[in-house]
């Protein structure tokens, strides 16, 4: 089963079309009509994390999918035009209205779904952060690439929102949701299912390649491994990780890329330290043992961790 955003953005990248220097950036809808499959040839993936919990793959972030007694609440919901196949994968896993959506952050292709969802069913919940990005809108750098993000309307906006974390008892289910500071956006929010013994990281862990650190978003190297870390404390071993994209890993893998974050961290500072550009930092290959398992679709790996330290140091 694959997720095709890291893909699509890994081909969009390549094609050096809509680049940085271009006239102007490219939108959402731009994005998905160059890019991305088509919503007719999209097929919700499913994996079926326990008998009440759920991962689907369609167009964009991992959505988590609990139902139960209470109805329906998902975490992250894609993009508009995939949510009534979304929708239609859960009446037939037994669920039906969508009462809570839980989006991770901000990015358009975990919660601009929220713009087809019925604000009179559906409460949609976010970090403080993560809903002022909505409000105002605007680019995701990708360094090579820029998209921008229109703003949401009003019907589209979280109406609960929380400072450093929440807790809902819904579908017989104790379900935290954390937010340890900025990760990979100043928004970001993971959350733990206790009963199922399951987490959704949104995109501050993801498995198929290097995170992705918005620095403009307020994201940054070290606030990821914090962030990391401290998710990681509240979780038991046997935990199933929901990555924000990829398949399914272990409490283990997540340890294992704090590991290497803190690794490039401290390289990536060392250089700095000795004067080194950013350029001359790329040539000097800090991730080069970890290239195979965590590829650098998006390109700009280093030169986030890069820019980071040097906002924050």
């Amino acid at each position: 089963m694959k997720n095709f955003l890291i893909i699509s953005l890994f081909l969009f990248l390549s094609s050096n079309a809509f680049s940085a220097n271009h006239e102007r950036p490219m939108t959402t809808d731009d994005f998905a009509k160059s890019f991305w499959q088509s919503v007719e040839e999209t097929e919700i993936g499913v994996k079926k994390i326990t008998n009440s919990l759920f991962l689907l793959y369609g167009l964009g972030g991992n959505i988590a999918v609990s139902i139960g007694d209470d109805g329906v609440l998902i975490v992250d919901d894609q993009v508009p035009s995939i949510i009534p196949k979304v929708k239609r994968t859960i009446k037939k896993l037994g669920g039906d209205k969508i009462i809570y959506s839980i989006n991770t952050h901000w990015h358009f292709d975990h919660s601009e779904g929220n713009l087809a969802l019925d604000p009179k069913v559906t409460k949609i919940i976010s970090q403080s952060n993560a809903r002022d990005n909505m409000i105002k809108g605007g680019l995701i750098d990708l360094i090579s690439s820029q998209i921008y993000q229109e703003p949401y309307p009003e019907s589209a906006l979280p109406v609960i929102t929380h400072e450093n974390g929440m807790t809902l008892y819904f579908n017989n289910e104790e379900i935290e949701i954390v937010h340890f500071g900025s990760a990979h956006t100043s928004g970001d929010s993971a959350v733990i299912f206790h009963n199922q013994k399951a987490v959704h990281f949104g995109d501050v862990f993801v498995t198929e390649g290097y995170p992705f650190i918005d620095v403009n978003s307020g994201g940054s190297i070290d606030g990821l491994i914090n962030f990391l870390e401290k998710t990681v404390k509240k979780l038991k071993p046997e935990t199933i990780v929901l990555p924000g994209h990829g398949e399914i890993a272990t409490v283990q893998d997540v340890i294992d890329t704090i590991e290497m974050l803190k690794i490039v961290r401290q390289r990536v500072y060392g250089l700095i330290k000795e004067g080194k550009t950013l350029q001359e930092t790329i040539d000097a290959k800090p991730t080069k043992e970890f290239d195979d398992k965590y590829p650098d679709w998006l390109g700009n790996f280093v030169n986030r961790v890069y820019t980071s330290l040097k906002q924050n140091n």
